[in-house]
């Protein structure tokens, strides 16, 4: 019998004082640093659900939207948005506090695919997600499209299939040159 579990079961939230020694020369902290702590918390959301290990097998879309200063408390909110049969999309919201005037800001949004595996290394089943608000809802039919849309991309231009002049128009006004000599 399949087995389903509400997003609130797998739900993280995890908060971190940003340190000097996370930041670059700039005094902002180091987007690998951020993307290091949203692979973490999407393991642990994703984990949480599956009851497996999971891996991490795709991330969608890492728009750095502001930037992270030193002494700034950095929350990161994890959620189950899509499960197939043996992946999930694990839907990520970074938020950055100053501490002393309270102002929040959105840092950062990211989409990570997680695959479960056994004991044995394979992929293995995960229970699926109860959709329980408008808002499940929608987070989940936006991962079925955003799916869409990848696959798409990615076949659009394969080798076989691409046709170089059909894309030349593409280039006029953009900052390359062409010499194919």
């Amino acid at each position: 019998m399949k087995h389903f579990k509400t997003t609130r079961a797998s739900r993280i939230i995890i908060t971190q004082l940003m340190l000097p020694s996370h930041s670059n020369f700039s005094g902002k902290i180091h987007g690998g640093y951020i993307l290091n702590l949203m692979d973490q918390i999407a393991f642990a959301c994703a984990s949480k659900h599956s009851g497996h290990y999971c891996v991490t097998a795709s991330v969608n879309k890492v728009d750095f939207l502001n930037p992270v200063e030193v002494g700034e408390l950095i929350t990161l909110k994890a959620s189950i948005n899509y499960t197939g049969n043996t992946s999930m999309v694990v839907g990520i919201r970074v938020e950055a506090e100053n501490i002393q005037t309270g102002k929040i800001k959105h840092c950062n949004s990211s989409y990570f695919t997680m695959v479960a595996k056994d004991e044995a290394g394979k992929n293995t089943a995960i229970p699926g997600l109860i959709l329980d608000s408008p808002e499940s809802v929608r987070r989940f039919a936006r991962s079925i499209k955003r799916q869409e849309d990848g696959r798409q991309r990615s076949s659009r231009f394969e080798d076989k299939e691409f046709i170089m002049e059909e894309h030349l128009h593409l280039l006029e006004g953009r900052n390359a040159k062409l010499n194919l000599g």
